[in-house]
């Protein structure tokens, strides 16, 4: 039933942030008071959306893989804080970059287009990016310390988004992949909750894969 409930939820917040089309980011070098809230709401649906999956989750719900390359939910949930610590650092690091003048013209519609590829994870990943291995998980951190790593990293980011006058859109930072190369640190820190859905998504599959402990 907890993960009947959790799927449902996923399924409205999915519908509710994928925009129609990808439609071009305002030329304001700084956050619209539209754009904080979307971000805020984001926060705190993706949150609430990870917390709940993983409430009264036990040892073994928690460390059961359906194969041995196939990642348990506390990978998945350990994957899910380190990208998340990584994303909001690569923000910081844009930010650290100098103003670059062609910001609209490089990152325009990027946002919206996040918002379309990222809560779209395939079942099984199938023709997903395989992690870096800095965002891998290593297994070596406990459950509580990955749940404090989570919301501490997402308190901190609501408190930035919630003051911040910076202008966010002038500083950009590479991208891996080219279709999303480079991204802005607003487009570094809407990926945050965006890809906390992606990989809640994978947390549900795991937890519905035949074999995976019920009690």
């Amino acid at each position: 039933m907890r993960i009947h409930k959790a799927l449902s939820f996923f399924a409205l917040l999915t519908l509710a942030w994928l925009p129609a089309t990808a439609a071009d980011d305002p030329p304001t070098s700084r956050l619209t008071e539209e754009e904080r809230t979307e971000i805020l709401d984001l926060l705190d649906e993706s949150e609430a959306l990870f917390l709940r999956l993983l409430a009264g989750v036990n040892d073994s719900q928690w460390s059961f893989k359906a194969t041995p390359d196939r990642w348990s939910v506390g990978e998945c949930a350990e994957h899910i804080m380190r990208s998340n610590e990584f994303l909001y650092g690569t923000a910081e690091n844009a930010l650290g970059n100098a103003a670059d003048p062609d910001w609209y013209e490089k990152t325009k519609g990027k946002s919206a287009f996040l918002k379309q590829v990222m809560p779209n994870r395939n079942p099984g990943g199938a023709g997903g990016a395989s992690a870096p291995q800095e965002i891998r998980p290593t297994g070596e951190i406990s459950r509580g310390e990955i749940l404090q790593r989570f919301t501490a990293l997402y308190e901190k980011t609501r408190d930035y988004v919630s003051k911040t006058e910076d202008p966010l859109k002038e500083h950009v930072e590479a991208h891996p992949f080219p279709i999303f190369d480079p991204l802005n640190a607003h487009n570094w820190i809407i990926y945050i909750p965006l890809h906390t859905i992606r990989h809640s998504r994978q947390l549900i599959e795991v937890m519905e894969t035949a074999g995976s402990p019920a009690s």
